[in-house]
């Protein structure tokens, strides 16, 4: 006789377990929407124990502090401030150094104008940018996996379902979406980004462009992107070519409206920071006041901090882990990755690393980095040499999952906290 359906339903038995894989990926979709729900509880009560456990009362003026009292720290405070009072004109001057100093100018207009919205029929900051950051990274869960479900461009993959929807649920567990519960960008850039890519792998060109007007009011990605735009429109002209097509034919002036708009989405802000203050070069002052140093050539801040910390030992260090990943990224385990997708997984990260200087903010920023957790999905329950999943996947990616946990309580108790004397930024 065969297992009976009580004990196929038992997730603590190998039937209950593979009945239950059946049924998320039989639907994906509610899947990776309730699998991102459970995280946010997760998240939830990790910001609880890191406020209870590892705020400092002096950080938030109270005695006894919950999560609630972690959600309006760091760049909450600026987010709200654009959103009640908008943009300081003329630029706030040092008045020790003169030179130009802290502003909201550093921060991307989208989000506080989304907030200002809620602001106007009464919702309140705090609680609107929860409720909102909550939709928009459940949104965004389920771009990611509808990108990487698709495998246009990429390796064939019999597992691909699978792969796509742990790596969806990964993401989900990263250690720093705490700070999507947070009056945060990071929720509403992935949603664009990902939008965005998955209109990309569809040649939906002109949808690209409309999404990149708003992701250059978001964050300052729209160069990755375009890159990624890019890598596709010479795949796809090799195609076309092989196949003895017109290469692009129809597509063309599309595809020329998606490169001109991702290329000025990523000057949108800056242009409009400099004509609004009077000042053209006005975003890039703000942000040199924030240590954001892009003069100093790319790359050279982070080859200098490891040579500071460790000299050569740290330059091959730093060296050695952009080649390692790299490296995962075109070989075995990224290459059922569709390419536009590697490409942005390339390209973005270089991005940061060549504008942004060392700080623990990093970790945020790889928060947008979302081929991060297809690669993690794919170690997890692949075999070594990437050919196939492996029986006890399902065991492999349980390890991970409770391990994500213990990541998110790191960051949330290490960054996301606050004290007046000294703090590391999230």
């Amino acid at each position: 006789m065969g297992v009976s359906s009580g004990a196929r339903a038992n997730p603590l038995t190998g039937a209950g377990r593979h009945r239950l894989a059946q049924v998320a990926l039989a639907h994906p979709v509610r899947t990776v929407i309730l699998v991102h729900l459970v995280s946010r509880i997760v998240a939830w009560l990790v910001l609880e124990v890191a406020a209870r456990g590892f705020q400092n009362p002096a950080g938030v003026d109270t005695l006894d502090p919950t999560a609630v009292d972690l959600l309006p720290l760091w760049d909450s405070k600026w987010y709200e401030h654009i959103a009640r009072h908008g943009y300081p004109v003329p630029l706030p001057l040092d008045p020790q150094t003169g030179r130009f100093t802290y502003s909201a100018w550093a921060f991307y207009p989208l989000f506080p104008l989304l907030m200002r919205g809620l602001d106007a029929i009464g919702v309140p900051f705090i609680a609107g940018a929860l409720v909102l950051n909550v939709v928009l990274s459940t949104l965004a869960a389920v771009l990611i996996w509808a990108t990487l479900h698709q495998g246009t461009h990429a390796d064939p993959q019999p597992q691909r379902a699978r792969l796509a929807l742990v790596a969806a649920c990964l993401w989900s567990f990263y250690p720093a979406t705490p700070v999507m519960l947070k009056p945060y960008t990071e929720a509403l850039a992935m949603v664009l980004i990902a939008a965005s890519l998955w209109a990309l792998l569809r040649r939906r060109y002109l949808l690209v462009a409309l999404l990149s007007v708003p992701l250059g009011f978001t964050r300052g990605v729209a160069p990755a992107l375009g890159l990624a735009a890019l890598v596709h429109l010479v795949v796809r002209w090799r195609e076309d070519r092989r196949a003895g097509l017109d290469p692009l034919r129809g597509a063309r002036v599309a595809a020329v409206v998606m490169l001109v708009m991702t290329g000025l989405s990523g000057v949108a802000w800056p242009l409009v920071a400099g004509w609004v203050s009077g000042i053209p070069s006005a975003f890039f002052e703000v942000q040199a006041a924030w240590g954001m140093q892009p003069s100093a050539g790319p790359f050279t801040l982070w080859l200098q901090w490891a040579w500071d910390s460790k000299g050569v030992l740290g330059v091959i260090v730093i060296v050695g882990l952009v080649a390692t990943y790299i490296s995962l990224i075109a070989g075995r385990h990224g290459r059922w990755i569709p390419v536009e997708v590697r490409a942005w997984a390339i390209a973005y990260p270089i991005y940061l690393f060549a504008v942004v200087r060392p700080i623990t903010s990093m970790w945020r920023f790889l928060l947008l980095d979302f081929p991060l957790a297809a690669l993690a999905a794919s170690v997890a329950m692949r075999t070594s040499n990437g050919s196939q999943v492996v029986p006890h996947w399902r065991r492999r990616v349980g390890i991970v999952v409770l391990l994500l946990p213990i990541g998110m309580l790191w960051w949330s108790s290490s960054l996301l906290t606050y004290t007046p004397w000294g703090s590391r930024p999230p």
